[in-house]
C-alpha cells in the first residue's frame, strides 16, 4: 500500500501560493492579504511565518538562485559546442520562467531590497563569466570567431537580453498575466532564440546554419 504524503506545512503553502499569484498578477499587485485570502488563513497566521512580503520574496529569490547557480560554471579544460550553449540557455530560461515574476519586475524588487540586489548582482556577474568561458571554448575550437573584447561585450549583451526578456515580452504584449504568456515552451524557445541571435553573427558554417534552423522553428 502506497504511503500517503505528509501534508505541506503552512510556510511551504504560503511560498507556493505567493509564487503562483505573483507570476499571474505581477509582484506589485499581490499583497500579504491576498496570499492569506487565497490560502484561507488569517493574516496573523501568515505573519507568524513571514514578517512582510519582502521576506516572502527573499525566500522565493533564494529558491530561484539555488536552481540557477549550479548552471553557472564551465570547466576550464572542457571543450564547448553550440549545442552546449543552446542547452544551457534552455535550462536557464526554464528556471527563470518558474520564477518569472522576479524578472518581470526586477528593477522594482531590487530597488527596494538591497540584499536581493547584491545577490542578484553577484549572480549576473557569474552568468556573464560563464558565457565568456563558453564563448572562449567555442573560439578555441574554431566555432566562434571573435576577439577577447568582442566576447566580453557579447557576454554582457547576452546577460542583458536574458535578464530583461520577460519584462520586455510582457510590455510588448500589453499585458502582465496568464493567457498573454503564450505557454512555457513557447516563451522558453523564443527567449533562447533571441539570445542565440546575438551569437549567430560570430559563427560560421554548420553552426550558424544550426541557429538559423532553430530560428525557423522557434518563430513559427
Amino acid at each position: 500500500m502506497a504511503q500517503r504524503k505528509p501534508p505541506r506545512r503552512t510556510r511551504e503553502r504560503i511560498l507556493e501560493t505567493a509564487l503562483t499569484l505573483m507570476n499571474q498578477l505581477g509582484e506589485p499587485h499581490v499583497t500579504t492579504a491576498n496570499i492569506a485570502d487565497e490560502l484561507n488563513i488569517s493574516p496573523g497566521n501568515l505573519y507568524y511565518h513571514f514578517r512582510n512580503k519582502d521576506d516572502i520574496i527573499g525566500e522565493l529569490y533564494a529558491a530561484l538562485e539555488s536552481k540557477i547557480a549550479p548552471l553557472l560554471s564551465w570547466p576550464d579544460d572542457r571543450a564547448a559546442t553550440v549545442e552546449d550553449l543552446w542547452l544551457l540557455l534552455h535550462l536557464l530560461f526554464e528556471r527563470m520562467w518558474e520564477y518569472r515574476f522576479f524578472y518581470r519586475d526586477v528593477d522594482e524588487i531590487t530597488s527596494r531590497n538591497r540584499r536581493i540586489a547584491r545577490r542578484f548582482s553577484d549572480l549576473t556577474q557569474r552568468a556573464e563569466s560563464t558565457v565568456i568561458q563558453l564563448c572562449a571554448r567555442l573560439a578555441e575550437a574554431g566555432t566562434l570567431r571573435a576577439s577577447e573584447r568582442e566576447i566580453t561585450a557579447l557576454a554582457t549583451n547576452v546577460v542583458i537580453v536574458a535578464t530583461y526578456w520577460m519584462s520586455f515580452h510582457r510590455i510588448a504584449r500589453g499585458a502582465a498575466t496568464g493567457p498573454s504568456d503564450g505557454g512555457e515552451g513557447n516563451q522558453t524557445s523564443r527567449a533562447v532564440y533571441q539570445v542565440l541571435a546575438l551569437v549567430s553573427p560570430f559563427l560560421a558554417g554548420d553552426d550558424r546554419a544550426l541557429i538559423e534552423r532553430l530560428g525557423a522553428e522557434y518563430l513559427r
